[in-house]
């Protein structure tokens, strides 16, 4: 059990992952090897854009397309990169051992907090799935720890008991499409023992704020930060027609993302780096690149955004 010290627990702590946090691509080189001037090039310009939160080797970081040795390779980098300007979230994720290991290396490398992936495979029971979440916290017991929650049957027992256990467990990420089963959490929890974030983007995000999450995760900041950030702006104003111009205007992009059961996700993101110069347009398997039809929609979307380099945006 981690200690309950409120030095490591704070509140404030918490609070840092109330904003948008964007959840960075990995940038490939055309031969699919990692690009590493390509992630520093795209850190700067996120961070240029406002951006304060940033998350590297989550999923649409293509978190399991690397290795272990690219994961802790893409946190120095993007480590070293921010120089302290923003928060940097590593994803861990994998069999315990493994995400324990990556847990201890991005702490050691100076990351503010693990993102734990959901873990995987088709059977768990409740207190396993907490065990496992709990053993990551006790290796890393200053950093932050944010389970990242993608299935429904996590109910508020158990994240209770993980929360209680683990003082350093100070957000969660939640990816439930169900803002109605996501406010039942927060009254059962509170909110003043973690920070809520939405893990499902724009999209969803005024329908969670609803529910009180008060932060949510964005691939969308890593091509036009400040429209993220705009509607941050909004929802923490309670700015409903702004609030409805800027979901009208990341609509399709966010669409297309999702077309094909997701596999468009990352796609659309790299393609939209691509034609704004921030880097390659290279997946690794077993996701593709996207056809000329999809293509051109991205190029659209942007140039109705009238975004550039400087990550200006007027939705």
């Amino acid at each position: 059990m981690v200690s309950t010290d409120p030095g490591v627990n704070m509140v404030d702590h918490g609070a840092v992952y109330k904003t948008v946090i964007a959840v960075l691509p990995t940038p490939f080189r055309d031969d699919g090897s990692l690009d590493d001037e390509g992630l520093r090039r795209l850190i700067r310009y996120v961070m240029a854009g406002g951006v304060t939160v940033l998350t590297i080797n989550g999923n649409t970081g293509e978190f399991s397309s690397l290795s272990a040795d690219e994961q802790s390779r893409v946190s120095d980098v993007a480590i070293a990169s921010a120089d302290g300007g923003a928060t940097i979230v590593a994803g861990v994720g994998g069999d315990l051992a493994t995400a324990m290991s990556a847990s201890r290396r991005a702490a050691a490398a100076g990351a503010s907090a693990v993102m734990v992936h959901d873990p995987s495979g088709p059977f768990r029971s409740a207190a396993g799935w907490s065990e496992y979440y709990e053993r990551i916290a006790e290796v890393v017991p200053d950093t932050a720890v944010i389970p990242y929650i993608r299935d429904a049957r996590v109910g508020a027992a158990t994240l209770d008991r993980l929360v209680d256990r683990c003082s350093n467990v100070v957000a969660v990420k939640y990816a439930v499409p169900d803002p109605i089963r996501f406010g039942g959490l927060v009254d059962d929890l509170g909110t003043d023992r973690v920070a809520w974030i939405c893990g499902l983007a724009e999209l969803w995000a005024p329908f969670f704020w609803v529910a009180r999450a008060r932060g949510f995760t964005s691939g969308l900041a890593a091509i036009a930060p400040t429209v993220a950030l705009k509607m941050l702006e909004q929802l923490r104003a309670w700015d409903e027609p702004g609030i409805n111009a800027t979901w009208n205007a990341v609509r399709g992009l966010e669409e297309l993302r999702a077309r094909h059961n997701g596999a468009a996700n990352v796609p659309v993101i790299k393609e939209a780096m691509h034609q704004l110069g921030l880097g390659g347009r290279t997946v690794r398997p077993p996701i593709s690149e996207l056809g000329e039809a999809d293509r051109g929609e991205v190029s659209r979307i942007i140039a109705s955004w009238s975004i550039g380099i400087a990550g200006e945006g007027a939705a």
